[in-house]
């Protein structure tokens, strides 16, 4: 079953509109179709309330590494689709995808307070960002190592031809996100 959001969506890509989420959208409670403990959430989907402080902070203590502020206004600033989920006034989660409207949709900077992790807030955050997504002729993210098993079971297969260039390189290679050769 799917969301209204998520028709409306469809329809505009089967027109091919591009479709952004209305400012300032709100979801109280359960994501229709994707969890059912998920009462307790609120989930939004406009940057603009949004605390970039509080935000850089969860990706710290996802733990997902170091992400100023400004990074963080810039990057969900330029992704259509945005997902931030808050347990009473606290932000607990987040993720975005970077899509053109058509061809791809690249989902991105998931992230789960460790106090909300293991409740499935995870799979229900990369569940949304996939139905927003849907319509685009691919859907992809990468996976840190070690976390392919929980992407393959919300349906993402492994890429057999994914290439990339990292601005650390040698980091990216060292911590088995690239590898490197031919």
């Amino acid at each position: 079953m799917s969301c209204a959001p998520c028709k409306e969506q469809e329809r505009n890509f089967e027109r091919g509109e591009l479709h952004r989420p209305a400012e300032g959208r709100r979801a109280e409670g359960r994501v229709p179709g994707i969890m059912e403990d998920m009462d307790d959430y609120t989930w939004v989907d406009d940057l603009s309330g949004v605390d970039l402080e509080e935000l850089s902070h969860l990706y710290e203590v996802a733990p997902l590494g170091h992400k100023p502020p400004e990074a963080l206004r810039t990057v969900f600033g330029h992704s259509m689709f945005l997902c931030f989920v808050y347990a009473g006034e606290t932000l607990v989660g987040a993720g975005r995808a970077l899509a053109d409207g058509r061809d791809c949709s690249y989902v991105a900077d998931v992230a789960v307070h460790p106090d909300h992790q293991g409740r499935g807030l995870g799979k229900a955050i990369i569940s949304r960002l996939v139905d927003l997504s849907r319509g685009h002729k691919k859907i992809i993210l990468y996976a840190n190592p070690g976390t392919e098993g929980f992407y393959a079971k919300l349906g993402f297969l492994r890429m057999n031809t994914a290439m990339a260039i990292w601005q650390d390189q040698a980091g990216a290679v060292a911590s088995g996100l690239l590898r490197a050769g031919p």
